[in-house]
């Protein structure tokens, strides 16, 4: 999965050399998470942006694009690293990424410090990062981790008739983020979350927490992703552990489901919520996984596209299209540009997007159940479209100020 990576700046950068060119070319740089837990999510987005610029003809706004990717470890400082190399030693005009929560707070306050670079968003879903104090220059194309679990906790509750829940998730801000979003919609449905347990990203040992886990109740919420999720599948399917699941959006990704050997098979039937559902029949959604399938042989992809691929081919069509329609246009803080990004309506794979007043997506989510394909593999079919989710999820945003901001122990059913 990591040698078609090696290539990504000579085929996909175009860069013209002589420095006489400079003035037609545009710099983007790229975060990753191309190293630690996440490291198969980052090759995924990375995909993404590559089928976006291989439709684009490596152009955009008359102009070459140098695409210049940073990898990072889905930390906060690493991020900060990635972010201030690329706009402060290699002049980046923009940034597109990052993909993890806490990296997406970090280059949001990094944003106010530099304000003639634009960053959009790759797939990053911590609230906070548009929610509070947003910068003027931070885009985000795609919903928060709360609006990718919007209708799962009622259909969880009234579908299945799962009123009471233990959770295990990531100990960090998109994981609270996504847990919200289940969550209140949850309670409200009348269900009781019992227990939470929170774990360090990159935990290999997960013996003391699946022994923890109460038998008397009817479902147990996992918000893994990545390595954590195979990990903790193999080590609970070892323990004989065999209660209902309940999937956060990144549990259920195919970075999981396509992953080596049978633990992964525990999460049939598993209900979850997110940005895509694998057998939608939109025809744009269609088009895009041909797109995909077509890019890269089947041992450097998975069957259809993971949501990292779809968030940052979203942001970089975002991207393309604005430079196009300014023509490239970077002047005066790129204010023609922004302008165009803050208006744009994309109509993306996965649904139409439109951008609020602190420039956040406003999109369509899917709530899903994993199922065994024809051919053996595992996907997420889907079971309820929830059009027009808005970053309070519909709650007045007062009201849902009052919440406060996702954390461990918000949303309390109590």
């Amino acid at each position: 999965m990591h040698k078609f990576l090696i290539t990504t700046a000579s085929v996909m950068a175009l860069v013209a050399s002589s420095s006489a060119l400079a003035a037609d070319k545009i710099k983007v740089g790229v975060l990753a998470t191309l190293e630690g837990t996440y490291t198969v999510l980052g090759e995924e987005g990375i995909r993404g942006l590559e089928i976006a610029l291989k439709e684009a003809g490596g152009k955009a706004g008359g102009k070459e694009l140098e695409i210049i990717t940073q990898s990072t470890d889905a930390s906060p400082d690493s991020a900060v690293r990635g972010v201030r190399k690329l706009v402060e030693q290699d002049k980046v005009d923009l940034i597109i990424g990052p993909l993890s929560g806490s990296e997406g707070i970090a280059l949001r306050d990094y944003a106010k410090t530099q304000p003639q670079v634009t960053i959009i968003n790759g797939i990053s879903g911590a609230q906070e990062t548009t929610f509070v104090d947003p910068a003027e220059n931070f885009f985000r194309f795609n919903m928060d981790g709360a609006q990718w679990g919007a209708g799962l906790g009622e259909y969880v509750a009234n579908e299945k008739g799962w009123k009471t829940v233990a959770s295990v998730a990531e100990d960090y801000s998109f994981a609270y983020t996504n847990f919200l979003g289940f969550a209140l919609g949850y309670c409200n449905a009348g269900g009781k979350i019992v227990e939470r347990q929170w774990v360090p990203l990159g935990t290999k040992d997960f013996g003391s927490i699946i022994a923890a886990l109460p038998d008397d109740v009817d479902a147990i919420y996992l918000g893994l992703g990545g390595g954590d999720a195979v990990n903790f599948l193999n080590q609970y399917q070892q323990a004989g552990g065999d209660a209902n699941l309940i999937g956060g959006t990144i549990m259920v990704d195919g970075t999981v489901l396509s992953s080596k050997g049978d633990a992964k098979n525990a999460l049939i039937g598993t209900p979850s919520s997110g940005p895509q559902a694998d057998d939608w029949d939109n025809p744009n959604w269609q088009k895009f996984v041909k797109a995909y399938q077509d890019a890269f042989p089947p041992d450097q992809r998975f069957p259809t596209p993971a949501l990292m691929s779809t968030g940052y081919y979203n942001a970089t069509n975002a991207a393309l299209q604005c430079l196009n329609k300014t023509n490239g246009d970077l002047s005066d803080n790129q204010k023609a540009f922004r302008m165009c990004l803050s208006t744009l309506e994309l109509d993306a794979p996965n649904g139409k997007i439109k951008l609020d007043n602190n420039r956040q997506a406003i999109g369509t989510n899917f709530v899903t159940e994993v199922v065994e394909n024809a051919d053996g593999t595992l996907g997420n079919k889907l079971m309820k479209v929830v059009e027009n989710v808005n970053q309070t999820l519909g709650v007045d945003e007062a009201e849902f100020k009052k919440l406060g901001l996702p954390s461990r122990d918000i949303v309390d059913c109590d």
